[in-house]
């Protein structure tokens, strides 16, 4: 797999590729990242990149002939092009295990007021990381660039994939490690006991409720199994008779 990103500040991923689970893939040749700087495409002396929106408006907006250009230096029939813009729908889980199947995904970080609308004819999907807004998408481009290869192998164990948060529409339940008792909080009794069937039954309480106290617009369209149905009964009358 390879990661292109399209960017006027190219110096922001250096770190990004240097460090942890993300430098360890590249090391390993499982996947590779690039970074263009948009700049290096325009046609202008002083490498300028944006203009004053027609029509009047506030700040200025990407040219299209310079993303353009830009995009087409590295765009190959296997390609996909993603736009970072706050609209789009909010980018999750399930959206990077679809990217993972992609063999070269390019990521074009808006900036500025935004773009020339002519140049999203080029892309295939617009991403957002969330309802707000950030002064580029190159942190945007960097939280779908890690979620996405960190599922790739040898990117994180397999068991680690899952039993994470968001995965079959759960939040993860809490974990503990030593020591077994800090300042008089103990680790409960059920994880140290050795049944690993009660581990078990335990950990998918506690993501049920961890669900319902903090996301519980995840359980909305969830498909429950008869023992999840009897948990979150039990969780609702607890909540009833503490009221």
């Amino acid at each position: 797999m390879k990661i292109t990103f399209l960017t006027l500040f190219p110096e922001m991923f250096e770190g990004f590729r240097n460090t942890s689970i993300i430098k360890r893939i590249i090391d390993k040749k499982i996947a590779e990242i690039e970074v263009v700087d948009i700049r290096d495409f325009s046609l202008d002396k002083h490498r300028h990149v944006d203009d004053t929106p027609y029509g009047g408006g506030a700040g200025m907006l990407m040219m299209v002939d310079v993303l353009d250009r830009a995009l087409e230096s590295v765009k190959n029939e296997n390609s996909y092009v993603l736009l970072t813009s706050p609209k789009a729908m909010p980018f999750k889980q399930a959206d990077a295990r679809r990217l993972l199947q992609k063999e070269h995904i390019v990521i074009v970080c808006g900036h500025y007021e935004g773009i020339d609308y002519r140049f999203e004819k080029y892309v295939d999907e617009k991403i957002s990381i969330g309802d707000y807004i950030l002064t580029g998408g190159e942190l945007p481009g960097m939280v779908v660039c890690d979620s996405v290869l960190r599922l790739l192998d040898e990117g994180i164990t397999k068991e680690s994939l899952e039993v994470e948060s968001y995965d079959n529409n759960l939040l993860e339940y809490p974990q503990y490690t030593r020591p077994y008792e800090y300042k008089g909080d103990k680790v409960p009794d059920v994880l140290v006991n050795g049944n690993h069937k009660l581990i078990k039954e335990y950990n998918l309480e506690m993501a049920l409720r961890e669900t319902l106290k903090y996301r519980p617009d995840l359980l909305e369209n969830r498909e429950f199994t008869k023992e999840e149905e009897k948990i979150l009964e039990r969780i609702k009358e607890e909540t009833l008779s503490n009221d």
